[in-house]
């Protein structure tokens, strides 16, 4: 049986952070946004599934904070919705 791979573990994948309630209440209220104003990710993204297998549910609804690192432009952060699907 083959071992499992995690997507997040990839060298192209930037790092993914599930945001607690309070955290996405506050980086939204900072952005002057709404949770439904956010791009969205869904549920059956690759990074989401693996989010949840490691750090435990994942639900429609929670933000997730992603951040690329880039020699070039230095780094930068985004906010994903999760939605079903």
């Amino acid at each position: 049986m083959a071992e499992e791979f995690n997507v997040l573990e990839h060298e192209l994948v930037p790092e993914h952070h599930l945001l607690s309630e309070k955290e996405a209440e506050k980086v939204l209220k900072g952005l002057n946004m709404t949770k439904d104003q956010l791009p969205k990710i869904r549920l059956a993204d690759p990074c989401i599934r693996a989010l949840d297998a490691m750090k435990g549910p994942v639900e429609e609804g929670m933000v997730v904070k992603i951040v690329r690192r880039s020699s070039t432009s230095g780094e930068s952060i985004c906010y994903r919705l999760v939605i079903r699907g």
